[in-house]
């Protein structure tokens, strides 16, 4: 399961007890780290396992109540990170009055983790059976009920987008980046982005102050999503691009292509994808990201794999001899173009 980074506390909390599992086994005393006899102990074992997975509770007192209100089901808590909302999830199954099983994740970093009681070690066969079958429903009720998180966040996002005005040319962000505003929206101050299918739904937002800090909405489903910059519907070529920014770029220099933005290197894959099937004879082209200067570019890296698995055609930026290495898309290379002129 993923794991987002643990927090420096948490790291310390889970490698104190690490090695506090770790002495007892060397004295041949399985009592705390097998058998967890006790609330308590299963308790604690509960919250370093979640604090290593980078969960951390805001009100970290209140894990024994959330356990209790888990039962069988998916429980929301807030979360240290978002304390003013309920991005954690848990879903908890008890024998004979103490947790067995626990699910537990935070939608907000896309952490997960699974905690089994060490009894585990000892289950009969028909009781690892039972175990398998608790872990198989606790999965499908935290993946309805992350469906429904998703449903919940999408009617957000169309409410707020279409109260929402079309964006000023003069906002800061279009202004620093030296692109015209094309499909975005403005509310208070912030540029607002939609993310949206390819039947045209509205899924999640995402918004851009003026200091270009990028904000996606808490609980949408940014996977397989985008943002449409520019473009006809029925597309004879589509240029698909990780941001906005790129994303305007490319449809100031072809006016007559469908410009989708995947938002990050991470989803252009499935968005390119998703294209192909939408439009089967398009002249479809992949516009990555030029990360030079961090390991293994994976804007690149991604930029290809995408143009792969939708055999479609890759552009990079082709830089110019003295151009920076801090560059690294079409936006960048096009702004410093214009500076040398």
């Amino acid at each position: 399961m993923k794991k987002a980074p643990a927090t420096e506390a948490a790291k310390r909390q889970a490698q104190r007890q690490h090695t506090k599992a770790q002495s007892y086994e060397h004295r041949g005393d399985h009592k705390c780290h097998s058998t967890l006899d006790s609330y308590a102990e299963r308790i604690e074992d509960i919250r370093t396992t979640l604090l290593a997975a980078g969960i951390e509770l805001a009100h970290p007192d209140a894990l024994g109540s959330y356990l209790s209100s888990a039962k069988d089901r998916v429980f929301r808590f807030a979360t240290a990170g978002k304390p003013h909302h309920r991005n954690g999830w848990i879903i908890a199954y008890h024998d004979r009055g103490l947790p067995f099983v626990l699910l537990a994740g935070d939608w907000s970093t896309g952490a997960e983790t699974k905690w089994v009681a060490g009894t585990a070690d000892s289950l009969s066969q028909a009781e690892q059976r039972k175990l398998q079958r608790r872990l198989k429903e606790a999965r499908q009720a935290r993946e309805s009920e992350r469906a429904c998180q998703w449903e919940r966040t999408a009617a957000a996002a169309a409410r707020i987008w279409h109260s929402c005005t079309p964006a000023e040319p003069n906002h800061p962000y279009l202004l620093g980046k030296n692109i015209k505003p094309f499909s975005a929206r403005e509310q208070a101050g912030n540029l607002v982005l939609l993310l949206t299918d390819f039947t045209g739904k509205a899924w999640s937002l995402q918004t851009i102050d003026a200091a270009g800090n990028k904000r996606l909405m808490a609980g949408g489903q940014k996977t397989g999503h985008f943002i449409v910059v520019s473009g006809p519907y029925y597309p004879t070529r589509v240029l698909i691009c990780e941001g906005f920014s790129t994303g305007c770029t490319l449809a100031e220099l072809d006016p007559t292509a469908l410009v989708l933005a995947a938002i990050d290197c991470f989803n252009l894959k499935t968005v390119a994808t998703g294209a192909r099937n939408r439009w089967p004879n398009a002249d479809l082209i992949v516009c990555g990201d030029d990360d030079r200067l961090t390991l293994g570019n994976p804007g690149a890296t991604a930029a290809r794999a995408a143009a792969l698995a939708a055999r479609a055609r890759l552009a990079l930026p082709e830089w110019p001899p003295n151009a920076p290495l801090d560059l690294s898309d079409f936006n960048d290379l096009q702004n410093w173009m214009r500076g040398r002129q």
